[in-house]
């Protein structure tokens, strides 16, 4: 299986919205873990990185300084 292509600043689209109705999060750290904060009501939530690759449907807004880069590793 491919492993989903993502990079700090992405905005990214889970298969689950948050409670506030938003289903944007913008990623702001990566590493073993991934922090990422709802672009609704702005709460910041930590996964492990395999979880949050479970999760993740898809990358909604690349992020202009990394938009030649691919991250995810």
């Amino acid at each position: 299986m491919e492993r989903k292509q993502f990079a700090l600043g992405d905005v990214v689209e889970m298969k689950k919205p948050h409670p506030c109705g938003t289903n944007a999060w913008k990623v702001i750290r990566m590493g073993m873990d991934i922090r990422m904060k709802c672009t609704g009501c702005g709460h910041s939530v930590l996964l492990p990185r395999s979880r949050f690759e479970k999760r993740m449907k898809r990358v909604l807004q690349r992020s202009p300084q990394d938009e030649n880069r691919a991250g995810g590793v």
